[in-house]
């Protein structure tokens, strides 16, 4: 038994990696991820050649029954719906590499989750297995079901909707750095005119509060908007502090305030505005021991 647990676990994170593109979920990726485990612990798999391959189909398949289950909870989600994010705590936020880069492959950002999310559930799969993680479209085809045509067609649909959809701007961490440290300051001293510098002229502010926690029903559009809502919410809070830490492979922003906790992603562009603001504030999507 021993060996079949270090066989999997040799793979556990790329699994987690591919369930969490797929459902935008931490909680939901880690009981996929512990439910193929439980499937792979229960097979034959004496003839399996590739075991990653074969736990990645696997995995494949029951996230796509998670999404297609996650359309019918999604009507009923009080406000926008944004994932839970993977914050990672940085040793010392004023040094970055100006030379580190996020690639799109290894990208999780909220910008991307979600477009993803606007796509249909068998869309998701095909783009995130054959784009993301390279899977030939033959084993794509037996994760959805459907034959590899098929498969590559489900694919191309949904890079066209990536392509179209997708707001978030590969940007190294320096300029990240600068940019957020300018929002900070301007957010907190209610410098408007300096806020609305920092802001794309489409720029779209979200806010999940999941029904729990205060937060904009709607989207918000717009940089004088958004600024201005940036504003209210720094002039409503008492004891606020503010930490840079890594959001989704970004920086982003960890927020504590009145007893509460946020998480902030950005999206910023290579000429460094804020083309979105993507704030976390449910707490069933927040593990509050992490940040």
């Amino acid at each position: 038994m021993g060996v079949v647990v270090d066989q999997f676990s040799a793979h556990r994170d790329h699994l987690f990696g591919v369930a969490y593109r797929m459902l935008g979920s931490r909680a939901d990726a880690e009981d996929v991820v512990q439910d193929a485990w439980l499937r792979y612990a229960g097979a034959d798999t004496s003839g399996v050649t590739d075991l990653r391959a074969w736990l990645t189909t696997v995995t494949g398949r029951l996230c796509l029954d998670q999404l297609r289950a996650a359309k019918v909870r999604r009507e009923a989600y009080v406000g926008p719906w944004l994932p839970e994010p993977l914050v990672e705590r940085l040793p010392d936020p004023s040094q970055v590499d100006p030379g580190e880069r996020v690639s799109f492959r290894d990208s999780v950002s909220m910008a991307l989750l979600l477009v993803l999310d606007s796509l249909t559930p068998e869309q998701r799969v095909a783009f995130v297995l054959h784009d993301v993680f390279a899977v030939p479209f033959a084993e794509v085809a037996a994760t959805l079901g459907t034959t590899p045509e098929n498969a590559r067609q489900l694919a191309s649909r949904a890079r066209r909707a990536v392509t179209d959809g997708e707001r978030r701007h590969t940007t190294d961490r320096a300029l990240q750095a600068s940019v957020l440290t300018a929002f900070t300051a301007a957010a907190a001293g209610g410098d408007i005119e300096a806020l609305l510098k920092l802001l794309a002229p489409d720029v779209v502010a979200f806010g999940d509060g999941g029904g729990v926690v205060s937060a904009a029903r709607r989207p918000i559009l717009g940089a004088s908007d958004v600024a201005r809502f940036v504003l209210g919410l720094y002039r409503r809070t008492a004891d606020v502090s503010i930490e840079v830490a890594l959001v989704n492979g970004d920086l982003g922003l960890v927020v504590h305030f009145d007893g509460a906790a946020a998480v902030a992603g950005f999206g910023i562009s290579p000429s460094g505005l804020i083309t979105g603001l993507y704030n976390q504030l449910n707490p069933a999507k927040l593990s509050l021991d992490e940040i």
